[in-house]
């Protein structure tokens, strides 16, 4: 017996239907139950929510987030293989969990899932920071989300809530730290993890703002931290010349450098550069 529901152990159900894990697909998956759990409980309260998980695999995390109480859980899974293993845990929690035999990258998931909505999951390393930004830059804001609970490697989870200065901050700090506010709840090593990756991996939750911290128009605000860090060791003035004929004059309107880099711009000048590029 697992320690959270009276489903077998998960090395069982991985043995029972063949599921070793594919490279292929970004597949590391996690045993731990307890683990699992307690990755659920970083989402917060979920008895009032609607969950979207992607790649749930054998359905460890699956099994945390309904375990954990979770309102209804819509798990998005690629690998047929993986459909017996999670419609035995739709058995045993009737009525919470819906497995949708997809491809995240294609399907319309907040039109399955019911308001509020979270999103937990352990991504597939192959296709976790294109849905991240995804989630980041939808039509309108505030998202059809209210949190995101993310696993990525742990180098990715530090791009994600660097800080200006530093090697990792760049285009994802931006664009998350610009909407949400986004801390690394907890770090798992290799180990936790079959077949181990050869990656230290991180817990990312991200809360939805209301409204950006700062003023701009989001395609615009993409162009540019896009194009300022495609070239991140050149000046601003020479990396960004492609956005404005007179991009130098720009840059000081918004209170930027054209010398500095654009790893030494913060959330706010970047803004502010946004407005300046957007203004005729």
């Amino acid at each position: 017996m697992s320690a959270i529901d009276d489903l077998p152990p998960l090395r069982d159900v991985i043995a029972t239907h063949g599921l070793s894990a594919r490279k292929s697909l970004g597949q590391n998956f996690l045993l731990d139950l307890n683990l699992t759990a307690k990755i659920a409980r970083v989402a917060g309260d979920l008895t009032h929510s609607d969950i979207l998980e992607v790649g749930p695999g054998p359905g460890g995390l699956t099994r945390g987030l309904l375990a954990e109480g979770a309102r209804r859980v819509v798990a998005i899974e690629k690998d047929a293989r993986c459909l017996p293993a999670l419609a035995e845990i739709a058995a045993a929690y009737p009525g919470r969990l819906d497995v949708l035999n997809e491809d995240a990258l294609q399907v319309d998931w907040a039109a399955a899932l019911s308001a509020p909505r979270k999103i937990v999951a352990n991504l597939p390393y192959n296709v976790g920071t294109e849905l991240l930004v995804r989630w980041l830059t939808p039509p309108s804001w505030p998202p059809p989300w209210e949190s995101l609970t993310l696993m990525f490697q742990r180098e990715v989870a530090e791009r994600i809530v660097a800080q200006p200065g530093g090697k990792a901050y760049g285009r994802l700090a931006v664009l998350t730290q610009w909407r949400s506010t986004a801390r690394i709840a907890m770090t798992l090593p290799p180990e936790a993890f079959t077949p181990p990756p050869k990656v230290h991996s991180a817990v990312v939750h991200l809360e939805a703002l209301a409204v950006p911290k700062f003023e701009a128009d989001a395609d615009t605000l993409s162009r540019v931290v896009k194009a300022a860090f495609a070239q991140r060791r050149k000046m601003l003035r020479a990396g960004l010349k492609g956005l404005a004929p007179d991009i130098e004059d720009r840059l000081l309107a918004a209170g930027l450098k054209p010398t500095e880099r654009a790893e030494q711009v913060p959330i706010e000048g970047f803004c502010a550069l946004a407005r300046e590029i957007a203004r005729p």
